[in-house]
């Protein structure tokens, strides 16, 4: 495994750097340096679903699923004010397992993206 995806993993969490670990292995260098390119703009910081999240408190419910591509969600929680702010408690504390699934998809996304440039 390449220097920069030894540096890219250490900033994840556990369960993630696992993930993308397991999908690294066979990859060449030049291959794990496009993934790592591709991924990390894909990538959704858990502080940012977590600011996203305290800023349904304030002026707009459901920011942290339009970011994480749950539009339908999104909207509802919009509309709702956050499921009448009961969602967005439970999001407020669910915030990193919502960073960790979005970023998992995004992660075979970034691979399959790969795969398809590789043919």
């Amino acid at each position: 495994m390449g220097d920069q995806a030894i540096i890219f993993l250490a900033g994840l969490d556990f369960e993630e750097s696992l993930y993308i670990k397991k999908l690294l292995l066979d990859m060449e260098p030049e291959q794990q340096s496009n993934f790592i390119q591709i991924y990390a703009e894909k990538r959704r910081d858990p502080v940012l679903i977590l600011v996203c999240i305290l800023a349904g408190f304030l002026c707009f419910a459901g920011l942290h699923r339009f970011i994480t591509e749950r539009v339908g969600l999104g909207i509802a929680y919009f509309f709702t004010g956050g499921f009448l702010l009961i969602g967005t408690i439970v999001d407020l504390l669910r915030y990193k397992k919502i960073a960790r699934k979005y970023n998992i998809k995004m992660a075979a996304r970034s691979f399959e993206l790969l795969g398809v440039w590789k043919n």
